[in-house]
């Protein structure tokens, strides 16, 4: 394929822009002079269209936000009286013992959590379950705290966990964290076949908005997986072309467990058979071991090393003794690890413990991760470049959540939120990541919040973080691509590479600020397939957009 009459940004110092790329086998052949002179079995004119990079997403949840596309959406709910409106008008459609279920509430915005009586009147009577946009808390009603035990005290509070209750000591059916696991024994392991059909869904939703490659931050056990069998449900998305990105698979880190490998192996903890990251191809694959230290902002149980400046001090986090030789152990057994880490204080635990894992089992070049990075010292940042470990913040958090996040830490330290340009400074490559569905996924949008860093309520949050739109384009192209250890194969557009592309109605780099959030997505290719398109390659003779495997039934 020859595509020409376009504007390309190839995010490629040695050859930064040009007007047509050549494609043959699922990879960039050539630019310009390099093949606008051969024949090619199919032309396409982009009309003047903007040519980048696919655009990866270094830490979303995809089979969370698919489930949460058949779910009650809250994300737009600003007062209880809306979430009890919409739980009320769902209730009504279903069956008397039917589970509600809704996603993406914000406290914050409507003043208090939704609390069990007023569930249990929206409901009727029905089990109700409205998870927070942070996924780190739940409401749910009555009818779901008795089937848990809580209310006749059957239950234990799993440590990690907090069942809030209030004055009296009566549950006031918020689950913090950990405790949201008594309602996940209630409804988890999902169906194979259900959490494949969100990937679809979901993975629609991302071809429509650029994305070529995304980094799914958790599967299995714990936290956010959807069942032990997860990377099932990944494989059967992919036999039956669902799948519409590249997919790198973070497991969560309490599926590792005891191994008895040979002693010279040094392997004495890890997966059955000895999987670890990299095990899989260029479409879907084992990425890094996620290991959560601490909780979240906007729900106050990340670990700081100075109190919240608003309410509330509660920390979680397990013995740090613990988390920190589970980082080793996944270091020796061949892991990359993603440290969930978003306080300080949990940052610090992080670092040393990556530390502690290179001098007692070096490795090179691992890139070990910490995930969001959410509020890093100044003392910190130089840590980061010494032990190579790459921080992964998501900037469209500044704009989602920024408001909430600034009055919890306070002015003296609002500018260590999500940075960007100070990690840029240190010598670190920052990728670009949403934590979708906590925050809007789209990239461009998240391009936007990195250049603009401005709140909801038009705050300026650190100003001095701010990077150039070049430096937002090239954090969700090729550092995404770096930080997954792929920058010889994507994340740049270069002759031998993937020719995984989105096709623009506008230039990122040059509109105002201001509008690179809306710029129109024409076109995505994937090893150069359309997997979104708006009529440029309509009945051309190009591959079939599948990831079926050969041989695979469809």
């Amino acid at each position: 394929m020859l595509l020409r009459d376009v504007r390309v940004h190839t995010v490629d110092d040695a050859r930064p822009t040009a007007s047509a790329i050549g494609v043959l086998g699922g990879r960039v052949v050539g630019l310009d002079e390099e093949v606008v002179d051969l024949p090619a079995r199919t032309v396409v004119e982009g009309q003047g269209a903007v040519v980048v990079p696919g655009f990866g997403d270094a830490h979303n949840h995809m089979a969370w936000f698919g489930q949460s596309l058949g779910e009650i959406d809250l994300s737009a709910t600003t007062s209880l009286a809306g979430v009890e409106e919409a739980v009320a008008r769902d209730a009504a459609r279903l069956p008397a013992d039917a589970w509600v279920v809704g996603s993406g509430y914000d406290d914050t915005v409507m003043g208090a959590h939704p609390d069990r009586s007023l569930l249990d009147r929206a409901g009727g009577g029905r089990p109700v379950w409205l998870k927070h946009r942070s996924g780190h808390m739940s409401a749910v009603s009555s009818e779901v705290l008795r089937r848990c035990g809580v209310l006749d005290g059957r239950a234990e509070e799993p440590e990690g966990g907090v069942v809030v209750r209030d004055g009296s000591g009566e549950p006031t059916g918020l689950l913090q964290e950990r405790a949201q696991a008594l309602v996940d024994d209630l409804v988890k392991p999902y169906p194979v076949e259900e959490v494949a059909t969100a990937l679809g869904r979901a993975s629609e939703v991302y071809a429509a908005e650029g994305l070529t490659h995304v980094v799914e931050a958790g599967i299995g056990l714990g936290l956010l997986g959807r069942t032990p069998v997860e990377a099932a449900a990944y494989q059967v998305a992919r036999d039956r072309g669902l799948l519409r990105t590249r997919v790198e698979l973070m497991v969560a880190g309490d599926t590792l467990h005891r191994l008895r490998a040979h002693p010279a192996d040094g392997i004495d903890v890890g997966l059955d058979l000895g999987l670890r990251t990299g095990f899989g191809d260029d479409r879907l694959r084992l990425g890094p071991m996620k290991i959560w230290l601490d909780g979240s902002l906007i729900g106050r149980t990340a670990a700081l090393s100075e109190p919240f400046c608003d309410h509330g001090t509660a920390v979680f986090q397990d013995d740090p003794d613990v988390m920190r030789r589970l980082v080793v152990d996944a270091h020796r057994a061949g892991w990359r690890v993603a440290a969930h880490a978003i306080g300080d204080d949990a940052v610090e635990l992080a670092l040393d413990a990556f530390a502690e894992a290179a001098r007692v089992h070096p490795r090179a070049d691992v890139r070990h991760r910490v995930e969001h990075a959410g509020l890093v010292r100044p003392d910190q940042l130089a840590r980061f470049g010494e032990l190579g470990v790459v921080p992964v913040p998501q900037p469209r958090f500044l704009y989602a959540i920024g408001d909430t996040m600034a009055a919890a830490v306070g002015p003296r330290r609002v500018d260590w939120l999500y940075r960007h340009r100070s990690f840029l400074d240190a010598g670190l490559r920052v990728p670009g990541s949403s934590d979708r569905p906590v925050a809007p996924g789209a990239p461009l949008l998240g391009m936007q919040s990195m250049v603009e860093r401005l709140s909801s309520g038009g705050v300026l949050l650190g100003a001095d973080e701010r990077v150039s739109a070049a430096q937002a384009l090239r954090a969700y192209t090729l550092d995404e691509a770096w930080a997954s250890h792929d920058e010889q194969t994507r994340g740049s557009l270069a002759r031998g590479k993937l020719a995984d592309l989105v096709l623009l109605d506008d230039d990122p780099l040059r509109v105002d600020a201001d509008r690179i959030g809306a710029i129109g997505v024409l076109a995505t290719l994937l090893a150069g397939a359309p997997v979104h398109d708006t009529g440029l390659f309509a009945g051309r003779d190009l591959p079939a957009p599948t990831t079926t495997p050969e041989g695979a039934q469809a």
